[in-house]
């Protein structure tokens, strides 16, 4: 009988709890945002495709850039205390805009935000958790992000119901991510590297391990079919999804995420991160081959769920890969390429699902999507096959 594992370290929780309330902030704007572009502001679904594509593709060259500066500095906690920061200063003036390239600016400086962060935070992480154990920690820090994208849009219906004013609910969500700040300020010590364990200019400059390149290809690949799921959102309109339902739809998908991501990251410990990968990317195609087809609200229903699986069984995992294949002085700069690769992707993605979608409908659109999806899946197993864990030996995180 194995031995039970012991508590996840508090730095991991409290990270998680940061994610909690800043995704709970992001989340009450996120799922409206599509109608709020259409309807109020009147841009086409080529100019959603292109707000969502842009910020992501120009913000990961800031999360390439903060993970190699994050491997340079002894303290890798400012740079994430600045992303998050910015993200929580910049995210509410969405209340303000009023023309569809307001909407654009703000979306940029809070990706700019996610970009500077993103990589120190998941080094942080991976060296709070031991490396057999970091499936797990990734997949807790998920979930603490899933469960506050769950709470956001529950305070948006609530909202909704009190007062039908998008820009009301706009300006309230600065309230989630003011906390997620503090939180991260008081609640997290961290202790300075030893300089010998910060690398030197040439050590930055090192090629990284083929196989953590090989990944990142096959991650490339899978991306291009992930466009934003502000597509989603607006194909459950289509498909008879009020708008009042919307925010509980987007929160029983993030349910699903919550309570799965954990599991599925410590499974993958134990099974091997390239199945729990490839299952999950599986399943993205077939959901994606879902919404693609779809002509009822209670279709969308169940596909929002089927998809929440996709996310549970590969964010975890997928940090957790980078972490193993990179080894602990490449460890920022691989996270940052990690970020910044799919990111990068998410331009094309989503100009490609929005130009497909105005010229053919949405069939067509989702469909590239699935199929993109399933060919990553399949050559995941082919170039990864002969990697093996870089096992390091993790220096804590202190919290407060």
């Amino acid at each position: 009988m194995a031995p039970p594992r012991q508590p996840l370290p508090r730095s991991v929780k409290i990270l998680g709890l940061v994610s909690l309330l800043n995704d709970a902030s992001s989340e009450m704007i996120y799922p409206l945002l599509p109608a709020f572009l259409t309807a109020t502001l009147h841009a086409g679904p080529a100019f959603l495709g292109l707000v969502e594509g842009l910020a992501e593709a120009v913000a990961s060259l800031l999360k390439i850039a903060s993970g190699v500066l994050s491997d340079r500095v002894q303290r890798r906690k400012p740079l994430v205390v600045f992303g998050y920061a910015l993200a929580s200063v910049a995210r509410p003036l969405i209340a303000v805009a009023s023309a569809p390239w307001h909407v654009l600016a703000v979306r940029f400086a809070d990706r700019v935000g996610k970009g500077t962060r993103g990589a120190p935070r998941d080094a942080l992480l991976a060296e709070a958790a031991a490396a057999g154990d970091r499936g797990r920690a990734f997949g807790f820090h998920r979930a603490m992000d899933h469960l506050g994208a769950t709470l956001g849009p529950l305070l948006a219906a609530a909202v909704l119901a009190w007062r039908r004013d998008l820009r009301l609910l706009f300006a309230l969500a600065s309230v989630p991510a003011l906390a997620s700040v503090l939180v991260l300020v008081f609640g997290v010590r961290e202790t300075s590297r030893p300089a010998a364990d910060v690398p030197g200019k040439a050590a930055v400059t090192a090629p990284l391990p083929a196989p953590f390149l090989r990944y990142l290809c096959v991650l490339a690949l899978f991306t291009l079919g992930n466009s934003s799921d502000a597509f989603l959102l607006l194909r459950a309109q289509q498909c008879g999804v009020s708008i009042v339902w919307i925010p509980v739809l987007w929160t029983a998908h993030h349910l699903v995420k919550a309570a799965v991501s954990t599991p599925a990251g410590a499974l993958s410990d134990r099974m091997g991160r390239r199945g729990a990968i490839a299952a999950g990317w599986g399943i993205y195609a077939l959901a994606y081959a879902g919404f693609a087809v779809a002509a009822s609200a209670p279709a969308i229903w169940l596909l929002f769920g089927v998809y929440g699986l996709f996310h549970a069984l590969t964010e975890g995992p997928e940090r957790a890969l980078v972490a193993d294949l990179a080894g602990a002085a490449a460890r920022g700069r691989a996270f940052g390429l990690y970020h910044g690769v799919t990111g990068a992707m998410l331009l094309p993605a989503s100009l490609l699902s929005g130009l497909l979608w105005q010229q053919f409908g949405a069939a067509w659109a989702l469909g590239a999507g699935a199929a993109l999806a399933a060919l990553a899946a399949g050559l995941l197993g082919v170039v990864t096959e002969r990697t093996h864990p870089v096992t390091t030996v993790s220096r804590p995180v202190h919290p407060a």
